[in-house]
């Protein structure tokens, strides 16, 4: 028998884990943790100056999938939507396998 807390822990993680397996999330992560408040227009930008041939929906379809898993939040500016990094996700995951530093020097 599982506890509820373990079961939505799970999908959570599951969520993350999802939301990292692609590259072009990783880079838009990589980016909204380098700078705060990034519109959509922004993010294509940057992707498509490095190179990443993604269209402006397809990028959008990353972001609420970030959104979803939590690793993004979105808030509306006007017509614009600004996106802001979470890594309070990742915490969760590093928290649940600690690991001893001074085992691993050895």
């Amino acid at each position: 028998m599982t506890c509820k807390c373990s079961l939505a822990y799970r999908v959570i993680v599951a969520d993350v884990y999802r939301a990292l397996a692609d590259p072009t999330r990783r880079r838009i992560l990589d980016l909204l943790v380098q700078r705060d408040g990034v519109t959509l227009f922004e993010i294509c930008s940057v992707l498509t100056e490095a190179g990443t041939e993604s269209s402006r929906q397809a990028i959008s379809q990353h972001l609420s999938v970030l959104e979803e898993s939590g690793l993004v939040h979105a808030t509306k500016v006007g017509r614009t939507k600004v996106h802001r990094a979470d890594t309070e996700p990742l915490r969760e995951i590093t928290e649940r396998w600690p690991v001893d530093r001074k085992e691993t020097q050895s």
